[in-house]
């Protein structure tokens, strides 16, 4: 069965994006970039919110921008044609190689795990993986942590999961001191 994942860069307080919204001290060097690059080649559907979409819409046109270097060219060339859904209630179209969501979240991913195809159920956006992990569809937590305190904002898990017990798989610190987290969920 296809697994689950939800990863995304957090502060060490807990946030995606700080009380303004702002994600900037998220901003990948060149060797974090690369281990995301290296990532998404394990991925083979990418569930995703509005804001993610529309912050990730950059990489449909980035291509055109020539002063892009390989390692953002190698990513395009992985993101662009990767399938990707949509979850909005504000969106009536989406572009490039993405649908909208016809259904929840528990619905998509049944739906992605009956169907034959191969790699990673990737998840991301906080509010979209709060309504997979309520339902306990998520199998790993990928955190990428970086060393800041934002006082706030958009929390990377939410604040009325139930418990939900992890088992360290995989950890790595970065030359920038960002720190990699990868957790199972142990069942």
């Amino acid at each position: 069965m296809r697994s689950v994942t939800y990863s995304m860069s957090v502060s060490l307080d807990g946030y995606i994006v700080g009380p303004d919204g702002g994600f900037d001290w998220a901003m990948p060097d060149k060797e974090v970039f690369r281990f995301w690059i290296d990532e998404i080649r394990d991925v083979g559907v990418h569930l995703m919110g509005r804001r993610l979409y529309e912050t990730m819409l950059y990489w449909e046109t980035a291509d055109q921008d020539p002063s892009l270097g390989e390692a953002e060219l190698e990513w395009i060339a992985l993101w662009n044609p990767l399938p990707k859904v949509v979850f909005s209630t504000t969106l009536s179209a989406v572009q490039g190689n993405a649908r909208l969501a016809s259904g929840s979240v528990a619905e998509e991913i049944a739906r992605l795990r009956a169907e034959p195809g191969e790699g990673e159920i990737a998840i991301g956006g906080a509010t979209l993986a709060a309504e997979a992990a309520a339902s306990g569809l998520i199998d790993e937590y990928r955190t990428m942590v970086y060393p800041v305190l934002v006082g706030g904002g958009i929390p990377y898990f939410p604040r009325h999961e139930r418990r939900v017990d992890l088992e360290l798989v995989e950890t790595r610190t970065f030359n920038s001191k960002v720190v990699y987290l990868r957790h199972r969920v142990t069942r």
